[in-house]
């Protein structure tokens, strides 16, 4: 338990350098957050909306209230959304990307784990064939095409579901199935290699030469250690759909955190696109803190925790 608590006290230190970096570089970058303003503005109405923010201060001043604000889990307003704070916005907006996340998560695993754990078995078999189709047709359609094939052929033509909006179960069966298949078939791929790897092992060899039936050997034996690279995979894997699909979210109009991140870059809101990068950098060490647990569970023979 000693290196899983050592891996929990450095979470906070990484958090801290990730936004402190952010936090420069977004200021580093040219232009401001009030050039965009449909009307230009004057330079009474331009000093008034830096003092409202304190973006007249000193850099060191502005990066010490960040500080303030950060120990206090306050993330500050956002110039873009006016009288709407950094911490307003994720709340109304995370449940949705963190569900739409949860569930492609669930396609993906129950779809790729199965199709590459049959073609590795039945390798150069036609269920091999038929699944290695399937997965190069899923790695090379990107969610971009795939999602709005789905919206013609099954919300315009079919009208089976609808094509936009967040409300109800039906909403999300389209932008599901356009983000959890294409890591479907990444899923599979690993699978398919980590068994086929596995079956090659000498422990495996020495299995099958102490009388273990083909069915012992593939699921007590081969299954967990072929699973390793699925797990390493999972931990960005999981923290990239949690927080949002920035192309899928925009082709089905959802109100989740991608299209916040993608207006909040152009417009230059400041402490929007550093909470959002805090959010991602705090899932992503948990995850990857969650991957190296997960080896000692599939394989007791890792030790990296």
């Amino acid at each position: 338990m000693r290196p899983v608590l050592q891996r929990l006290l450095a979470i906070p230190p990484l958090v801290l350098a990730v936004a402190t970096l952010a936090f420069f570089l977004m200021r580093a970058a040219p232009g401001g957050p009030f050039d965009r303003e449909r009307a230009p503005a004057s330079p009474e109405i331009e000093a008034a909306l830096k003092a409202r923010y304190h973006l007249d201060e000193p850099l060191w001043k502005q990066y010490g209230r960040f500080l303030a604000g950060l120990a206090r889990a306050d993330l500050g307003p956002s110039f873009k959304y006016r009288h709407h704070t950094v911490n307003d916005v994720l709340a109304q907006t995370l449940p949705v990307s963190m569900t739409l996340g949860a569930l492609a998560f669930g396609v993906s695993i129950g779809l790729g784990i199965p199709v590459g754990f049959v073609a590795a078995v039945r390798r150069h078999g036609w269920p091999d064939w038929i699944a290695s189709a399937l997965v190069v047709v899923g790695v090379c359609i990107p969610t971009f095409v795939l999602a709005p094939l789905l919206v013609l052929a099954f919300g315009l033509k079919l009208r089976w579901f609808p094509v936009a909006l967040w409300g109800s179960p039906a909403h999300a069966v389209l932008p599901t199935v356009a983000l959890g298949l294409y890591f479907a078939a990444r899923v599979s791929r690993l699978v398919r290699e980590g068994v086929a790897e596995t079956l090659r092992a000498p422990f495996i060899r020495t299995a099958r030469a102490k009388g273990a039936g083909e069915a012992a050997v593939i699921l007590r034996h081969a299954l967990r250690p072929a699973l390793l690279p699925v797990a390493s995979y999972c931990g960005p894997l999981l923290a990239d759909l949690l927080t949002g699909s920035f192309i899928i979210e925009k082709v089905f109009e959802l109100p989740g955190t991608g299209a916040f991140f993608v207006n909040s870059f152009f417009g230059r809101d400041y402490p929007m696109m550093v909470g959002l990068v805090i959010l991602y950098s705090v899932l992503l060490l948990l995850f990857n803190l969650a991957t190296d647990l997960a080896y000692r569970w599939i394989d007791p023979r890792v030790r990296h925790v």
